[in-house]
Formats: structure tokens, sequence, C-alpha cells
């Protein structure tokens, strides 16, 4: 016997998830069985809402030093429409490209543009990989000290890369298929990596590790056992630190 396991390291992030693998030899209620707990794993680690696939992105891309900005308008330069707000925050990140390149300096980043809570003005947040004195130089080229906010963002087991996501993908879309957030082009992307192992492989979270949401569900048909963590040393931005194991032809 054998069970699947899927694991997706974003940065300090790790998702893994085990479930019961088929047998030929199964009756049908017992693959039945199985495939219940196989489809509760994948609910768990599919990324059916914008925020979860997002939440990965921040972690696989962004640390705790990193920026959290939020950008704002004068009425002289308040968008009318999202067609508006999409190219004023586009010519933004363009500046800031060029402005970082004569500096020999990437540049990544995330954001959202919003417009339904409030007052209703049209503004934007953004997370950008931070290179040092980034204050002068982002307020330099938005064009006003009083329309930014700046700041690290926040990674702790209250606030993190999951709530920061959700945050900023809390307004309903303006119409259907449109993006709730959008990257720059060189954003790591993660993808999960998928094995067998023993029947009695369990999850160990590492020591040292914190722990955001665990769940395990036991039937008669096999175990589901769903781990999301943040590696032991996040705080220093470690990246991931898991033991990885040989793929099983």
């Amino acid at each position: 016997m054998a069970k699947f396991k899927k694991i997706i390291e974003a940065g300090p992030l790790v998702i893994e998830t085990i479930y019961p693998a088929p047998n030929p030899r199964d009756t049908p209620d017992v693959r039945a069985g199985k495939k219940k707990l196989s489809s509760e794993a994948q609910q768990k680690i599919n990324h059916k809402y914008a925020w979860q696939k997002l939440r990965l992105l921040l972690a696989a891309n962004f640390k705790r030093r990193d920026l959290w900005i939020t950008l704002t308008c004068d009425d002289e330069h308040l968008p009318k429409n999202r067609g508006e707000a999409q190219s004023l925050i586009k010519g933004f990140f363009r500046r800031l490209r060029r402005a970082r390149t004569r500096r020999g300096r990437d540049l990544r980043y995330i954001y959202s543009i919003e417009h339904k809570h409030g007052d209703g003005r049209w503004h934007f947040h953004a997370v950008i990989n931070a290179t040092g004195d980034d204050y002068k130089e982002i307020v330099s080229l938005w064009g006003s000290a009083q329309n930014v906010e700046i700041r690290s963002i926040r990674v702790d087991k209250e606030k993190n890369f999951r709530t920061l996501a959700m945050y900023m993908c809390k307004e309903q879309r303006d119409a259907i298929g449109q993006r709730l957030w959008s990257g720059s082009k060189n954003l790591i992307r993660p993808k999960p990596e998928c094995m067998r192992v023993p029947d009695d492989e369990t999850i160990r979270v590492p020591h040292g590790a914190t722990t955001l949401e665990e769940s395990k569900v036991r039937t008669q048909y096999g175990v589901f056992q769903y781990v999301e963590y943040l590696v032991p040393g996040w705080e220093r931005g470690v990246r991931s630190s898991r033991p990885r194991r040989r793929r099983k032809k």
C-alpha cells in the first residue's frame, strides 16, 4: 500500500498534504472511500480562490523587510475609470523599473486596484521588493508624499501572506473574468511536487516551524492530512528548510 504526498514550497511557506493512493485490488467501496479522501486533499491544495494563488506568489517572492505601499491620487490626477487607473499604475511601475535598472537593481511587484470602499476613490495597494532607500524614489516617481504610505510587510502567525492576499482580493470584480491583482513578469511561480510515499508516512512539521493551518481526517479507507506552515528561521528571511525526498519512479 502507499499514499500520495503533495508539497508546495513558496519561500518560507510550505504546504503539505497526504492522501491514500488507489490500489488495483481495492473493492468498489474502498475505491470510493479513497476517492473521497483524495478529493478533500485536492480541494485543500488547489487554488479555488484568487487569494490562495496570490498568497503563494507573495510568499515565494517577498519577505518581511519588503514593502507594502498604498498609492492614492489628488483630485487633479484622479482616474475616471478602471482603464485610466490601470494606465496610471502601469506608468508608475515603468518609471520605477527604469530607475532601478539605472542603479543595477531589479523590481518585483504585485498590485491591486480598488475603489469600492471608503469614499470610493480609486487607489492602489502593492507589495514590492525593498532595495534600501526606497521611500524618496517612490514618492518622487508617484508625485506626492501626501499620497504615499509605505511600511514593511508583516509576517507572523496573525498577519502573514494569507491575510495580506485576502486583503488584496477583498473587493468584488467589476466584471466577470477581471483579475483582482497583477504582478511583474519576473515573479517566481511555485509548482507542486507530487510523489508516492509509504503507507505509514505522516507529515512532520519541522521543529521551530510556525503552523498556520492543519487538518486530519481518518476513516476506515485511510487518512487525509493537511498542514500549512512557515519554516524555522522565517523571521530572518530563511527559505524552505524542508528535507527533500527523492521522487519514486
